[in-house]
């Protein structure tokens, strides 16, 4: 859970996508990097595209973000169907919402292990089509 303070970002300058630290200077937002991990430290960022990490990873062990994009295939009668949700902030705490539908359920450790994250909203919305 330690990675729950962590954001990413598109850049302005490049589009590219950022992460580290998330804080505004003269009501820019930022995203701050260890020196050591690039030549630069500070990337001012698209603000639409700010993102939090949940503190999760997925079954690959990949960080999940704020409006990433899961898949899984938890139905072992039908492993051909897939299921697709959406990771938001919903009331007090991560959630998950499935295209089309108003219900939202916890993001969890069941989610860590049976779903993995092909992509998000901001990149690739035509994956949440139904």
């Amino acid at each position: 859970m330690e990675d729950r303070y962590l954001f990413r970002g598109k850049c302005i300058d490049d589009g590219e996508w950022m992460s580290g630290s998330y804080y505004e200077l003269a009501g820019r937002p930022l995203i701050f990097k260890p020196v050591f991990a690039s030549k630069k430290a500070v990337y001012e960022i698209d603000p639409s595209t700010i993102c939090q990490c949940t503190g999760l990873n997925d079954k690959s062990g990949r960080r999940i973000f704020e409006n990433d994009i899961l898949s899984g295939h938890i139905d072992v009668e039908f492993p051909e169907d897939e299921t697709r949700k959406c990771v938001v902030w919903h009331e007090n705490g991560w959630c998950t919402n499935e295209p089309g539908c108003d219900y939202y359920e916890e993001l969890d450790d069941f989610d860590s292990e049976n779903f993995e994250v092909i992509g998000n909203i901001i990149d690739n919305p035509e994956l949440l089509e139904v």
